[in-house]
């Protein structure tokens, strides 16, 4: 298991081109399986790649005790791999670590959001190339199914990629079960993160409950049947991205008669351009949002028309949409 393991990671950096010799990475470290058994698996590939590595851990504070064990086993691997470590405390810039009613614990998005942010700080700071995290197989499917049942289109459900600009998912075809199967072989010790075992969380419902129920009611293979839709999905996605992109650019503006003559497809990845160039991100833009925009694109109303979501404000007068 360890040199097939090792072996799939391979291919997976080359398939994927994640990285080059002598490439400098940051490796994403909580302490629980997936990255433990990346950071092993990268001290392998280390001489071999010419790499250099450092870690990266982020103390969120919201489990107590557990939460500064995660940290002093981080480090501790940081020492057994003789690498630099670079730890965030958000509590220490952000009211959430202490309070006491669960039902204020801060969102997944947000958690999200303040790892990656000290990440690219981290890479950009150090002139480092990649951000290598260990998403999963699991992962992936977890994500999918989350994205189905708050709605989602095609990009939504092409779900993670194996390379995002500078973040890199070298475990990304790697299911759980190997992972724990590596770890065992190598007599690795990780944290386990006991919130994973209840379901505050969607992730953690749909790991809990949804996947055990569809794989004894439905499917014993659910997990890769839908990981196989999911990489279909992205190569689709990949073609009408590109499509996107080429029509997008020819358009000089936001006029209501061009973006009218585009198939409903184009139409939708237009509209989600727009509100990205604008925005910044498509954070908690929802199918929703885009169709209510299409509704006044689609207007046969003579009187402006106007549309407000998420800090946004959409206007169309005549022939012309303005964001602002």
């Amino acid at each position: 298991m360890q040199r097939n393991l090792i072996k799939k990671v391979q291919n997976t950096i080359f398939q994927y081109s994640l990285l080059k010799r002598d490439d400098k990475i940051i490796v994403a470290v909580s302490g629980g399986p997936d990255s433990t058994a990346m950071l092993d698996i990268f001290s392998k590939l280390k001489k071999k790649y010419d790499l250099d590595l450092i870690v990266a851990h982020v103390n969120y504070n919201l489990r107590g005790n557990d939460s500064k064990k995660d940290e002093a086993f981080a480090r501790k691997l940081a020492e057994k791999y003789n690498l630099e470590i670079f730890v965030l405390r958000p509590v220490e810039t952000q009211n959430f670590a202490s309070l006491p009613q669960r039902k204020k614990h801060p969102s997944e998005n947000t958690l999200r959001d303040i790892r990656y942010a000290f990440f690219e700080k981290i890479r950009l700071e150090n002139k480092f190339d990649h951000i290598a995290v260990a998403h999963n197989a699991d992962d992936q499917v977890e994500t999918f199914l989350s994205r189905v049942i708050r709605g989602a289109g095609l990009l939504g459900l092409s779900a993670m990629r194996h390379k995002n600009n500078s973040i890199i998912r070298p475990l990304l075809d790697v299911p759980r079960c190997e992972i724990l199967k590596y770890l065992k072989e190598n007599k690795l010790t990780y944290r386990v993160d006991k919130t994973n075992l209840e379901s505050e969380f969607l992730r953690n419902k749909i790991r809990n409950k949804l996947l055990p129920y569809l794989e004894k009611n439905f499917n014993p293979a659910i997990r890769q049947t839908i990981f196989d839709a999911t990489v279909s999905i992205s190569e689709d996605y990949s073609l009408v991205s590109n499509l996107i992109e080429k029509k997008y650019k020819k358009l000089n503006e936001l006029d209501v008669k061009n973006i009218e003559k585009l198939h409903p497809a184009v139409q939708k990845g237009i509209v989600r351009k727009m509100l990205k160039e604008k925005k910044g991100n498509l954070q908690n833009i929802g199918a929703a949002n885009i169709e209510e925009i299409l509704k006044i694109i689609k207007s046969t109303k003579n009187k402006a028309q106007t549309v407000v979501f998420k800090g946004l404000k959409i206007t169309r007068k005549g022939d012309k949409i303005k964001i602002e």
